[in-house]
């Protein structure tokens, strides 16, 4: 046993040799083992840039939490910290290193093999051969020459289906950034329908105590006081409801920067862009470069490539193939001479009969390719769609916006002229809480236009292809700001 334990070492220390020598290779050659066919360089450097991108890491320059966050600081921090652009991130490495597993199969494989052992032979007649130990290490190479484009389709499958993993990437990048942007402005009209709450609040008390001074001179009745009351009930709830949306959309806009629901935001109030009337006859040329721009589509194209290809690769499995081999080893013997051998050949491999597995096989990937080309012609189809509805929004969201706020002066003037009418006993109370509500309504509609237009932009950019970080951070200047009509 101490012999054996004695061949077992010295196999066990050539192996650890071998082992140490290649490490310390591997070390000396750096990055160049550790990607050597350069596939990373396909890939989006950092999780938060796209794909032949432009610009800096915006990771690289977050604002502090102790300012507050203007918008483009907002999406510089959902690119950076919203889960979903790492999980795309990762998805386009990881294929990547698929890419690099098809382009090594163009390599020869090359393997290392040592076995050690002890042996004694004896006849039942009493003769004995001494124990021997034994060494034999050998190396073998296999190295494909020729497949009928197996790997080529193997590699071209793998590169396009990376060109959809970082156009995937790139299309995460800006529902992210629409995701931010609207979040930030939905906030910012919770806030203002919390002041247009107020705003109403206020003014059922107005009216309220209008009505108890009537009651109280005797110039209106208990009924007039009771409906005040009731309406000024219902202000202070709609305020409660207004709060509560507020808080929602504080959550929700934490959550897409990366952050927990609950950590509080300070933000800087949107600047005031003036509505810029659209050319309505450019609704095609917008559909036909969405279709030029937009990622997803073309990571849907990408996909369409990659069934291709694997078509081809499910076909070439079903051929021969034809690969270099070699053998060469060296077995030491404490008894017996030692021997050398090698071989060098050819080895044609020709799959007769493969229980018809290569034809389901082939059929399956004939069936993913006529799947992905419905998959892209129904995105064509959604694309055109999206750039229509957003560019109708933006439309409506801009000739909304200059109606409601004349609306809202209008409502504003007759809720002043009710409430001095029902003081001087002009006017009835009913006609005073219905010029409330209308106002109330007024302010509401101007609240929800202005910021449906704020969204309408990023949407359309998004629906273009166009909303890269340059086009979020351009959301977020304008002129000087307007005066909120709320009041």
């Amino acid at each position: 046993m101490g012999a054996i334990a004695r061949v077992v070492a010295a196999a066990l220390v050539g192996a650890v040799a071998f082992g140490g020598a290649f490490a310390s290779a591997r070390a000396r050659a750096g990055g160049l083992l550790d990607d050597p066919f350069a596939t990373l360089d396909r890939t989006p450097p950092t999780r938060a840039t796209a794909w032949r991108g432009h610009g800096a890491d915006p990771c690289a320059r977050l604002a502090p939490r102790v300012r507050a966050w203007t918008l483009a600081d907002v999406v510089d921090r959902a690119l950076c910290e919203n889960p979903q652009t790492r999980e795309t991130w990762a998805a386009a490495r990881a294929q990547a290193a698929r890419l690099g597993v098809g382009e090594s199969a163009y390599l020869p494989t090359l393997g290392f093999s040592a076995n050690a052992s002890r042996s004694r032979i004896s006849s039942s007649g009493g003769f004995q051969i001494p124990a021997q130990d034994r060494i034999s290490p050998a190396l073998s190479l296999s190295y494909l020459l020729f497949d009928f484009g197996g790997r080529s389709a193997a590699v071209e499958n793998a590169r396009e289906s990376l060109y959809a993993a970082d156009w995937t990437h790139n299309a995460t990048l800006q529902a992210v950034l629409l995701s931010a942007v609207q979040g930030y402005y939905r906030l910012f009209a919770a806030r203002a329908a919390v002041g247009a709450a107020r705003a109403t609040l206020r003014a059922s008390r107005e009216a309220l105590e209008a009505a108890r001074v009537r009651h109280r001179v005797g110039a209106a009745t208990l009924a007039d006081e009771l409906q005040a009351r009731t309406a000024a009930a219902q202000a202070g709830l709609a305020l409660r409801q207004a709060e509560g949306t507020e808080r929602i959309a504080a959550g929700t806009l934490a959550n897409a920067l990366g952050l927990a629901a609950d950590v509080p935001l300070r933000l800087a109030p949107p600047p005031a862009a003036a509505p810029a009337v659209q050319d309505r006859r450019r609704v095609r040329a917008l559909i036909r470069q969405a279709e030029l721009a937009r990622p997803d589509l073309a990571a849907a194209e990408a996909r369409v490539r990659a069934a291709a290809a694997a078509v081809r690769q499910a076909r070439a499995a079903g051929l021969p193939t034809l690969s270099l081999t070699g053998n060469a080893g060296y077995t030491y013997s404490d008894v017996l001479n030692d021997t050398r051998d090698w071989s060098i050949g050819l080895s044609l491999n020709i799959p007769l009969f493969t229980g018809f597995s290569t034809t389901y096989q082939v059929r399956a990937a004939d069936a993913d390719l006529e799947n992905q080309r419905a998959q892209l012609a129904q995105l064509r189809n959604q694309v055109a769609l999206d750039v229509w509805t957003a560019y109708q929004n933006l439309e409506t969201a801009r000739d909304t916006l200059a109606s409601s706020r004349a609306l809202l002066a209008s409502a504003r003037e007759s809720a002043a002229v009710a409430l001095g009418r029902y003081r001087a006993g002009a006017g009835t109370i009913v006609d005073l809480l219905n010029a409330q509500a209308s106002l109330a309504d007024a302010r509401r509609q101007w609240i929800q236009a202005r910021y449906d237009w704020y969204i309408g932009r990023a949407t359309l950019a998004r629906a273009l292809g166009r909303l890269d970080l340059h086009a979020a951070r351009a959301l977020s200047t304008a002129p000087s700001p307007q005066k909120d009509p709320v009041r």
